[in-house]
């Protein structure tokens, strides 16, 4: 925590860190920058509209074709799903 005159800053990491195993997030992605963080998906025609379930601190959990599909297995690994927009 950083001080700054009498109020207390939290840093960058300890806000990354916020949620931390608790909370996860689903956020829309193009099937071009799901090839990028999930090289093991191998080709995906180009243009679709999936969803990615991160964890708190932004690391990719899983992908799905669908925002419901995505809150499913967040809830699945006891993790609560936000949504950013």
């Amino acid at each position: 925590m950083i001080r700054n005159d009498k109020t207390a800053v939290p840093t960058p990491e300890m806000l990354a860190a916020l949620g931390a195993g608790h909370v996860a997030y689903v956020k829309p992605i193009m099937s071009e920058d799901a090839m990028r963080l999930y090289p093991q998906l191998g080709e995906i025609r180009p243009g679709l509209k999936l969803f990615t379930l991160n964890a708190a601190d932004g690391t990719p959990i899983m992908i799905a074709d669908s925002a419901e599909g995505a809150v499913a297995n967040a809830w699945e690994q006891e993790l609560v799903p936000v949504s950013l927009h």
